[in-house]
């Protein structure tokens, strides 16, 4: 009989929140694949994944204290430092662009010189406009020579109507996807192939002041281990996502899932300071920031 003096009470889990950039998708897979494997309840970790009303929100409020990490994208991390807050990239999730500039395959837009006098449509201003400058000036180009249209969040359709012959920030992984489902096959000119310096598409930022919280590190060792299973076992890790939500099993995910699967990082905590480095500087060369400032001011890697 084992004697009651050696049995202790289960450690409490830790609560954790982390604040998603975008409704739930395929682009947050290892976070799902974390939490349905127990991941996430193996290194001690209750984890509350939580879908933000407005995708603007969620590193303002790790920057208030009211949120534990969020998701972010580093294009808007080095915004967000310029403008004082109080965030440092943790971990990657996506270690790739997923923007592109997106036409119709059998349309006229051959080369991205071919849209001169043409229609480009866009969702958000700022890094869409740096990008949009940077691949024009590839071709002998610049934003004059287009008519920019801003068609809030319907990219694949301004094109598929005709309101536009191209859209910039299109994601590789989904609108590509939909134009396909809707019968109208896409080309995507790849951003970090037209002049735009590569970075990561996906990070987790956390408050600078508790960049030593012990709860980081685990979240970022239940990803590492989400992102091999799902290498390795990408069917059993694509019902494992499903499982989650019964909604989110659709033709559209089900597609999303196998681009975005080469994506993730394979290594969520480490850091190539390089490449930050030399995306500041296309930042800076483009007048988004100021002045640059130590990468490790701003992104870290953590102590495992």
């Amino acid at each position: 009989m084992v004697s009651s003096l050696s049995i202790t009470p289960a450690q409490a889990a830790e609560k954790t929140t982390i604040l998603l950039d975008w409704f739930l998708n395929p682009d947050h897979g290892p976070l799902v694949v974390a939490q349905q494997r127990g991941y996430f309840a193996e290194e001690g970790l209750e984890v509350e994944l939580i879908e933000p009303a407005d995708p603007n929100d969620p590193p303002k409020l790790v920057a208030a204290g009211r949120g534990d990490l969020a998701i972010s994208y580093q294009p808007q991390l080095h915004l967000q430092i310029e403008a004082g807050l109080p965030l440092t990239r943790i971990g990657t999730l996506v270690a790739t662009p997923l923007n592109t500039l997106l036409v119709l395959d059998d349309g006229p837009i051959k080369s991205i010189a071919d849209l001169k006098g043409k229609k480009v449509g866009f969702s958000v201003g700022g890094f869409e406009d740096v990008m949009m400058t940077a691949m024009l000036a590839r071709h002998g180009l610049t934003t004059d020579d287009i008519e920019l249209i801003n068609v809030n969040f319907s990219l694949s359709p301004a094109i598929l109507s005709g309101q536009v012959d191209a859209v910039i920030g299109a994601y590789r992984n989904f609108e590509l996807n939909q134009m396909d489902i809707e019968g109208h096959k896409g080309r995507a000119f790849y951003v970090e192939e037209e002049g735009v310096a590569t970075y990561d598409e996906l990070i987790m930022v956390a408050n600078n002041a508790k960049l030593d919280d012990p709860r980081f590190p685990k979240v970022l060792r239940a990803m590492e281990r989400a992102v091999t299973f799902m290498i390795n076992h990408p069917d059993e890790a694509w019902n494992d996502f499903i499982s989650y939500r019964k909604e989110l099993d659709d033709e559209l995910n089900r597609r999303a899932w196998r681009d975005t699967l080469p994506r993730f990082a394979l290594r969520p905590a480490a850091l190539d300071k390089g490449r930050y480095e030399a995306f500041a500087a296309f930042l800076q060369e483009h007048k988004m920031i100021g002045k640059l400032v130590p990468v490790e001011s701003y992104a870290v890697e953590l102590e495992r």
